[in-house]
C-alpha cells in the first residue's frame, strides 16, 4: 500500500494500531458487561476503570505483539522489542499492580479502624489496580484472537 500523504492518515491506516484498539475495546466492553451481569446495574465508570475480568492491558499489549510480528516478521527487532514490552506489561498487571491493591485494602481497613475508634475521616485508597493471573491469561487470549481474526 502507498504511503498515506499526512501524518494523521498514515495513523488512521495503520492495522497494528486498529488491532491493538479493537482488542482493548473489546476487554473493555467486556469487563462492563460482566460487571453489569455481576452486579445487576450498569455503570459507565467500569469502562475507565483500572483491574477486573479480563485484562485490558494484557489483550491490548498480546494484541500489539502479535499484530507486529504478523506485519514484520516474528524475528525482526521490532517484534522482539514489542515481545519484551508485552512481557514486562503483563507481569507489571499480575504483579505489582495486584500486590498494591491488596496494599490498599489493608490501608482502607487501617482507616476504617481509625475512622470508628477516633473519628478520623480519610479518604479511601483505591483497591482494585492488578489482575489475578487468570484475569491475565484471559486477556492475553483475547489479544491473541484479536490479532488473529484481524490480521
Amino acid at each position: 500500500m502507498a504511503s498515506p500523504a499526512s501524518p494523521l492518515t498514515a495513523w488512521w491506516f495503520n492495522h497494528v494500531f486498529w488491532i491493538w484498539l479493537v482488542a482493548c475495546l473489546i476487554a473493555q466492553c467486556t469487563k462492563m458487561l460482566l460487571g453489569a451481569v455481576r452486579e445487576r446495574r450498569f455503570d459507565f465508570r467500569w469502562f475507565l476503570d483500572t483491574g477486573g475480568m479480563p485484562s485490558t492491558h494484557a489483550a491490548g499489549v498480546t494484541a500489539l505483539s502479535t499484530a507486529v510480528g504478523f506485519e514484520v516478521g516474528f524475528d525482526s527487532p521490532l517484534f522482539a522489542a514489542t515481545l519484551v514490552f508485552t512481557l514486562i506489561t503483563l507481569f507489571d498487571a499480575q504483579g505489582v499492580r495486584r500486590w498494591s491493591g491488596r496494599q490498599a485494602q489493608v490501608l482502607n481497613k487501617i482507616l476504617e479502624d481509625m475512622y470508628f475508634k477516633r473519628r478520623i475521616q480519610e479518604e479511601r485508597v483505591k483497591e482494585l489496580l492488578g489482575h489475578t493471573p487468570i484475569e491475565v491469561l484471559a486477556g492475553m487470549g483475547m489479544g491473541l484472537a484479536t490479532a488473529l481474526v484481524m490480521r
